[in-house]
Parts: C-alpha cells; sequence; structure tokens
C-alpha cells in the first residue's frame, strides 16, 4: 500500500513499484485516514507511507497502524532537513522500520538508483513479522555457554566497565530512544552507537536521539576522547573504533555488508579495553554485530542480546545467540537497567 498526499508522486510510486516483478501496488491512496479505513480488507504485505499527509500525519498513522493491525512501515519522506524530520523520526519511534529519501524526477541516473533502493527495501521490509511488545522475562544465558567472568549465572566477576557499545539497524530508533531513556543522564561511561540508517537521515537521527534529554548525543569525530554521560554515533561511510582512549573513524571495506559495523565497533573494543567493556546488540536485519560481541565476551567483556520477545527484527540478536555470543538475551525493558546496574557495581569478590 502507498500513503501519499502528493497526486504526482504517488503515481510516480505506483509507477516504480508496479514496475517491479516482485512488487504489486494493492492500494495507493491519499491520506491515513483512507490508509487505516482500507488496511483490513486490502491486508497489504508492507507500507509506503509519506510523513506530511493532511489531516492524521505520518507519526500518528504508524502509531494507529502498530497499534490496530501491526504492518512493516517504510517511511518515504521527501527532505531530511525540514519540518517534516522530527515526525520521520517518531514514526521510527512508534514502529516504522526504515526511513528512505522519496525518489523525485530530474536525473534519470539518480531516480532509478532511488526506486532501485525503495523497491528493494519493500522488498525485505515486507518479510518481516513485526513482533509485538510483550511483558520482561527473566534474563537467559545461552544454552550451552557458560556465564560471563562469573561464579554464577546472574552475576559477572568484579570489574570496572568503561564503555558500552552499541550496535542497532532496522527498528533500531525506536529501540535506542527507550534504551537511552532508561539510563538517565547519568551514566558514569561513554556510550559508542552503530546505526544502519540511510545517509541523508543520520545527522537528523543523532539531532533527534540529543532532543531526547536524557544524555548527549552527537556524531564521532576521529581523535575525540569519548566522555562519561556521552552518546557517540558512528558516522556514515566509515567504521568507528577505539585506539587507546580515543575514538577512530577507518575508511574500508564492508563488514557484514555494513559500513559502519558494529562488529568492527565491538572487535576494537575487546582489543583495547577487553573485561571492562560492554557490548550489546539489538533489533535489526542481517548478522551484523554477531562476531564482535562473540570477540568481546571472548576478551573477558559482558554482552548482552535483545530478546526475541521484544526485538522488532530479531535477525541480529539471533545471529548473536547462536553464537554463543551473549552472556545475556534480555528483552529491551530490561537492557538499561541492567547496564547502570552492571556500571555502578563497585568491584568486590563474589
Amino acid at each position: 500500500m502507498i500513503v501519499e498526499d502528493s497526486d504526482v508522486v504517488r503515481q510516480l510510486l505506483s509507477h516504480i513499484v508496479e514496475a517491479d516483478p516482485r512488487l504489486h501496488v494493492v492500494g495507493a491512496v491519499a491520506t491515513a485516514e483512507e490508509a487505516l479505513r482500507l488496511l483490513e480488507r486490502l491486508s497489504p504485505d508492507v507500507i509506503s507511507l509519506d510523513i506530511r499527509l493532511p489531516g492524521m500525519n505520518g507519526f500518528e498513522a504508524t502509531r494507529r497502524i502498530m497499534s490496530e493491525r501491526p504492518t512493516p512501515i517504510v517511511v518515504v519522506s521527501a527532505s531530511v532537513e525540514s519540518e517534516e524530520l522530527p515526525i520521520t523520526m517518531n514514526a521510527l519511534r512508534a514502529g516504522a522500520l526504515t526511513v528512505l529519501e522519496k525518489p523525485s524526477g530530474g536525473d534519470p541516473v539518480e531516480l532509478k538508483r532511488m526506486a532501485t533502493a525503495l523497491c528493494d527495501q519493500l522488498v525485505v521490509m515486507s518479510e518481516v513479522k513485526v513482533v509485538r511488545q510483550r511483558s520482561p522475562r527473566r534474563s537467559v544465558i545461552p544454552e550451552g555457554s557458560r556465564p560471563c567472568g562469573s561464579r554464577s549465572s546472574r552475576t559477572p566477576a568484579a570489574t570496572t566497565y568503561r564503555m558500552v557499545g552499541v550496535v542497532a539497524s532496522t527498528g533500531g530508533p525506536r529501540a535506542l530512544a527507550q534504551l537511552l531513556e532508561g539510563l538517565g543522564g547519568d551514566l558514569p561511561v561513554p556510550i559508542l552507537i552503530v546505526q544502519h540508517i540511510t545517509s541523508g537521515f543520520l545527522d537528523g537521527f543523532v539531532r533527534w536521539l540529543d532532543g531526547l534529554g536524557h544524555l548527549r548525543a552527537s556524531i564521532a569525530q576521529e581523535g575525540e576522547r569519548p566522555e562519561p554521560g556521552r552518546v557517540y554515533v558512528a558516522p556514515h561511510g566509515g567504521h568507528l573504533e577505539v585506539e587507546k582512549d580515543r575514538l577512530l573513524v577507518r575508511r574500508g571495506e564492508r563488514v557484514s555488508g555494513q559500513i559502519p559495523s558494529g562488529t568492527v565497533l565491538l572487535q576494537s573494543m575487546a582489543r583495547e579495553l577487553g573485561p571492562a567493556a560492554l557490548g550489546v546488540v539489538l533489533t535489526g536485519m542481517g548478522a551484523d554485530g554477531a562476531q564482535g560481541l562473540l570477540d568481546l565476551r571472548q576478551a573477558g567483556g559482558y554482552t548482552i542480546a535483545e530478546a526475541k520477545s521484544t526485538a522488532i527484527v530479531y535477525g541480529m540478536p539471533a545471529a548473536a545467540a547462536e553464537l554463543g555470543a551473549a552472556c545475556e538475551m534480555l528483552p529491551l525493558t530490561a537492557i538499561s537497567g541492567r547496564l547502570r546496574e552492571l556500571v555502578r557495581m563497585e568491584a568486590r569478590v563474589f
């Protein structure tokens, strides 16, 4: 289903989608209200949703869809620097899976590139099983693996944690917002984040995180010294790494199909910090972060992956679980509390 108020753009999107043999348009409407009326009858596998609509905007539409009939939503936004940006970010927080720039006329080569990217994302997202949120479950140690550096299954060895690394992809903006809110504003360690997101939306995404008002957020800079209580997001087109007490941004090949890659970040934390590092893999498609989480665990760090009960897309956490990379599989609602507990533990012998 396509939801777009501009007749011209709606026709363009319909033409692009119908030209792809993998896709078929079951409905193309101009308002969110009309989309909600037709949702049950048309039963789309995925929705292409504009943000700035007459009447109900894209954020409210996403919230309604996810509560009434959860369906994969791809936000298709016209501008990354306009008043649409906060609505776009809030739609992601409400459950939309990803955001893409809206294809437009002009350069035929660029239009073809954007059309291909749109169709590829619609196909992939149509296969996502949107997971409803459930009540938190107690932590679980992956079957067949030893607890991380501890004599009991719940307690890590006495240590002083110095940094948290977090990896997220599809569904990540919502998960990260909830995680950072739960951590509060006085965390005594820096947080490094790799979030896979369309390049044009990265600056706005980081400003949105910073505007949540819990922890200051910025795009990581080469040579920067990470400070406690601050959030550093990997920039587009480079891998974020840690070396000694500085941040490095390095160009290179894609790892797990991604640049920046969460595995690269976590592997650097394993090398530089070992038992003093905490690693987290959240919702996302693919397997990025899984190998890095395993390397961090094997270096003595403490590792957490999001449980299936709350992950919007269970791909990356599942890959981590299959490798035995996670000390704990926790629902999203429990991860921030666990991190606070770990970084505030006084060194003691168990």
